[in-house]
This record gives C-alpha cells, structure tokens and sequence, in this order.
C-alpha cells in the first residue's frame, strides 16, 4: 500500500473514530514499533501515555471508558491493517517515548544492524536489533547489550509499578531484562 493510500486510510479511521488525523497516525507508528499487536505511546487525545493490545487497552485517562473504546477499535482496526499488508508493517520503525513526543536524536551503536524499534520509559532507551539477536539498554548514559536468544522481541511492556525491571514482548510471551544475557558490543 503505497504512501497516499495509507494517508487516505489514516483520514478514514480518523473520521470513523473521531479523532485527529496525528491521533491515528501516532496510534499507526506505535502498532509498527510493536510488531502490529502492541501499541504504546503517549497522546493528548487518549489521555497522555496510553498503551494497547488486543484484550487489554489503557489510556492516560484511566477511567474514561469511552476512550478505552475508541483506541480499542482504532488500534484493532489498524493492527488488521498491519496484518493485511505486511509489506508495510515496518516501513517506518519510530521512536516511541512514554514520557514524551520528542524523539531522541542520539544514534545507537553501529554494527549491530537497523533496530525494529526504539524506545524510552522513565530514565532509559532501548534499542532492539532482531537481524543480530541483540537488545541495547541506556541507563542514564552507560550502555548494555543483551543477546536475546531465541526470542523475537517486538516491544517493551510498560511498567504500572516504580520497580525498574523491564520486560519485554516476545514470541514466547513476557521476557524479563534479567532473563537476558549481557554480552560485549
């Protein structure tokens, strides 16, 4: 599906559900980063930091139960988009921060290949590299690399408590940083 068939479809979605062109497309952007089945991001129209996949959708405004809707359908819809032309399920991997819009202009390491997806939650940024097997970890400036295994790792799963363990979507299901191992560069 090619650029102006996408921003048509974006234009539809945004009509259907009543919300703001950006609001579909950040929700599009964060499917994409997830792999098609996890979304998480931060909008003012859904709240602020909001995150979905199927059979679980959470918006910044946590007891608004008609916006839990609303994304529930926009992301539904969108995810099937994604699986239906998986030729542009990964056309443009974005930055996703879950504590703002701005994107990190700060490159990852080289040799490792193109990340699926980037990211930030709280004081750290991670960066994964299926092609190498490899998950990078910033924590306020040093960085660790982790050989990911056997697991396809398509996104990270918001933390709802102040513990700093992260935890990662995968093929297998929930992986845990501390499950990983630290390897060199």
């Amino acid at each position: 599906m090619d650029d102006l068939k996408e921003t048509a479809l974006i234009a539809r979605l945004a009509a259907r559900h009543q919300l703001s062109r950006d609001a579909v497309k950040t929700v599009l952007r964060a499917l994409r980063s997830g792999g098609g089945s996890m979304a998480q991001f931060s909008h003012a129209e859904f709240g602020g930091m909001s995150q979905w996949s199927s059979g679980m959708t959470m918006v910044g405004d946590m007891f608004n139960d008609a916006l839990r809707a609303k994304l529930n359908a926009v992301a539904t819809d969108l995810a099937a988009y994604l699986r239906e032309n998986p030729e542009v399920a990964h056309k443009d991997p974005a930055e996703v921060s879950y504590r703002s819009q701005q994107q990190v202009s700060e490159s990852w390491p080289g040799g490792l290949g193109t990340p699926s997806s980037t990211g930030s939650q709280n004081h750290l940024r991670y960066a994964i590299y299926p092609d190498t097997r490899r998950l990078v970890i910033e924590d306020a400036g040093q960085r660790t690399v982790y050989d990911t295994g056997d697991h396809v790792i398509s996104g990270i799963v918001q933390a709802q408590s102040t513990d700093a363990t992260l935890t990662f979507r995968s093929q297998n299901g929930f992986v845990r940083l501390s499950e990983l191992k630290k390897v060199d560069a």
